[in-house]
């Protein structure tokens, strides 16, 4: 069964929300038979790349709060980030484009490494010092801990086009699934789970899909003629 993700790097939500579903998905039974497959959503697309700014002076101008209280909401998020296990800086993060970083997330999955990416850039983005924006560079070295080849990942930082109908795609499908918002978790394309609910709320969802999943079912066992991986057998006259 299935599972996609739509989220984005600058999204803190998102980063508390993958924690919680995996703590779900540790304990389900049937975790072996889960893929999980990362989309991408730009929160910010309209972004300029060199466009970097403090993520409070962000807030501030975007939703129209005080420093004094979108200061109190990522203190919030820290303390939400904290119980799930998560290292959160709640001062003096920077905020910026994330499209060069979905496009290395749809690379890294044609290398199956696109969750240990995704899980660097989130711990780069909320949790350490050196900004994660406007350095390429910065962005190699994380493409590499996670298992891509460097000068791989340079060309396609250095190829706007690359993957960049792949992230659009995503983004286009998100609004055609209802997504107005990330995290959004789509179990087995019939069931949607949004926002970075509790993992016990992920637990019950899993369940249910997989109840309701219906493994293909052959209706006729009998040996016949076919084609396999060896080949085609050639009949005997």
């Amino acid at each position: 069964m299935r599972v996609e993700i739509w989220s984005d790097i600058a999204c803190p939500w998102c980063y508390v929300g993958k924690a919680r579903f995996e703590k779900a998905l540790d304990a389900f039974p049937h975790r072996d038979d889960i893929e999980v497959v990362h989309r991408s959503f730009e929160l910010d697309p309209g972004r300029a790349k060199g466009d970097i700014q403090p993520v409070i002076t962000m807030l501030t101008k975007k939703y129209g709060m005080s420093e004094a209280q979108a200061q109190a909401g990522e203190e919030n998020l820290g303390t939400q980030a904290a119980a799930e296990g998560l290292e959160y800086r709640t001062r003096d993060r920077d905020h910026g484009n994330t499209f060069d970083m979905h496009r290395l997330l749809h690379l890294a999955k044609e290398q199956g490494r696109q969750d240990e990416l995704i899980q660097l850039l989130y711990k780069a983005n909320f949790a350490e010092e050196r900004s994660l924006f406007g350095d390429d560079e910065r962005l190699v070295e994380l493409a590499v801990a996670a298992g891509l080849d460097a000068d791989e990942a340079r060309k396609v930082l250095a190829d706007p086009a690359a993957y960049a109908d792949e992230v659009r795609a995503d983004e286009r499908e998100a609004r055609e699934l209802g997504a107005n918002g990330v995290p959004f978790f789509v179990l087995d394309r019939k069931y949607g789970v949004s926002g970075a609910q509790p993992a016990e709320v992920f637990a019950q969802a899993l369940e249910q899909a997989w109840s309701n999943h219906s493994p293909l079912k052959l209706i006729q066992e009998n040996d016949a003629d076919a084609c396999g991986p060896d080949g085609c057998a050639v009949p005997q006259h």
